[in-house]
């Protein structure tokens, strides 16, 4: 019989385990003035976080006067997740545990066009998915395109070729495990959301420049998806009926302005690029302040300014999180994008907070896996039915603690 206490202790384990999770280690009086509970009830339920094997008790924090408090921090081996970034031509997979550390990482080379380049991505995620000291809850994959619900994963992706294709289903058919699949700039958004930026924030936006353009909006520490999944999906709106083509074949759209093709290819047409040549040749020339590679990413920048204006009117975020591969030359979009975003704001419209977030190549594939690491701390809405398998999986590694604590008591 489930009984009005059980349901309460189990929010209140959840709570207490992404208070912890976001915040880091706490005293056990901090974790019940933030979460409005008995004293007494943190105290029981830590007792059995501990028992578990999810909480620890860390080294006590110097005393103020009183009684130094004896710190209570997640145990990071508690869990871990398999997190992958797939595109066009290459694969990125991450091993992470429940407290965010990467614990190995591979980026490959992959063909996302070949006939059997599902069947290929499985087969590369089954070497990850092995037996471990630390339990496998799932695997999380990202892509550009549209995903109808993550714990389904329908895929929807013109730029890799991917229509229609049931992605979450097989993946969990073939590898055992339950398998979440997302839209990189939303999955990098939970990874923002977890471990990063926006640890301690309800309310912010996430921009990412690359290959292509994103955008992720949370409200109250909710990954916003949208009726259909395609929330956020502003690379290809509007904004010059007579602009440049881009990849999609859409004219003028921002992705056509800002994405790595759009800034190559006006690099190219401008003869400040050979055919072989990258953007780090043309943010070399904007280094050395050549003025039509400046031009360039002052064009783009002012156009991604101007973009996310509107989403920042609409939204009123705490913080404005930008990230991508393309934040590596953000120096040669700064000044533009703040300009264009202060013209483009109302005149009594206050300052808004902007922050780069911490690029490395694995950090679209953390994203990934922090879609399944979330199920822990409550985001239900994204494990979906996968949930209940995600904290059986959890709660096998805990039990093999309690009974070891018991054991280690008589």
């Amino acid at each position: 019989m489930v009984t009005t206490s059980s349901i309460r202790s189990d929010a209140t384990r959840t709570a207490m385990l992404a208070l912890v999770g976001r915040e880091g280690p706490l005293h056990r009086a901090s974790i019940a003035r933030e979460l409005g509970v008995n004293p007494m009830t943190v105290t029981q339920v830590a007792r059995e976080l501990i028992r578990e094997g999810l909480l620890e008790e860390l080294d006590r924090s110097p005393s103020t006067g009183g009684r130094p408090g004896q710190l209570l921090g997640l145990v990071g081996t508690a869990g871990r997740a398999v997190g992958a970034k797939v595109s066009l031509d290459s694969l990125v997979i991450v091993d992470m545990r429940l407290d965010g550390q990467v614990v190995s990482s591979r980026i490959e080379e992959f063909d996302a066009t070949r006939p059997d380049a599902v069947a290929d991505l499985a087969e590369r995620l089954r070497s990850f998915v092995k037996t471990d000291d630390i339990p496998l809850l799932g695997v999380g994959v990202c892509l550009p395109g549209v995903i109808d619900r993550p714990e389904l994963g329908n895929v929807e992706s013109a730029s890799l070729g991917w229509l229609s294709v049931p992605l979450g289903r097989h993946l969990t058919g073939v590898l055992g495990v339950p398998v979440m699949v997302e839209n990189s700039v939303k999955a990098f958004a939970f990874g923002e959301l977890l471990y990063g930026l926006g640890r301690k924030l309800n309310t912010f936006l996430v921009a990412t420049i690359g290959r292509g353009i994103g955008l992720a909006t949370v409200v109250n520490r909710v990954v916003i998806r949208g009726a259909h999944g395609g929330a956020g999906e502003i690379a290809h709106v509007l904004i010059d009926p007579k602009g440049p083509l881009c990849t999609r074949g859409h004219r003028g759209c921002l992705e056509s302005y800002a994405g790595q093709d759009g800034l190559l290819r006006a690099a190219r047409s401008g003869g400040l690029l050979g055919d072989g040549d990258g953007l780090e040749i043309l943010a070399e020339r904007a280094d050395n302040e050549e003025p039509a590679a400046v031009s360039i990413f002052a064009r783009a920048a002012t156009e991604l300014g101007r973009s996310l204006a509107r989403s920042i009117t609409t939204l009123d975020p705490e913080l404005v999180i930008l990230g991508g591969e393309g934040t590596s030359a953000w120096r040669h979009w700064d000044a533009p994008f703040n300009h264009a975003l202060d013209e483009a704001l109302p005149d009594d419209w206050g300052p808004v907070n902007i922050a780069l977030a911490s690029w490395e190549h694995t950090s679209w594939a953390q994203g990934a896996a922090a879609l399944v690491l979330a199920t822990p701390f409550g985001h239900a809405g994204v494990s979906g039915s996968h949930r209940r398998q995600v904290l059986a999986r959890l709660q096998s590694r805990t039990a093999v603690s309690a009974a070891s604590s018991s054991a280690d008591r008589t």
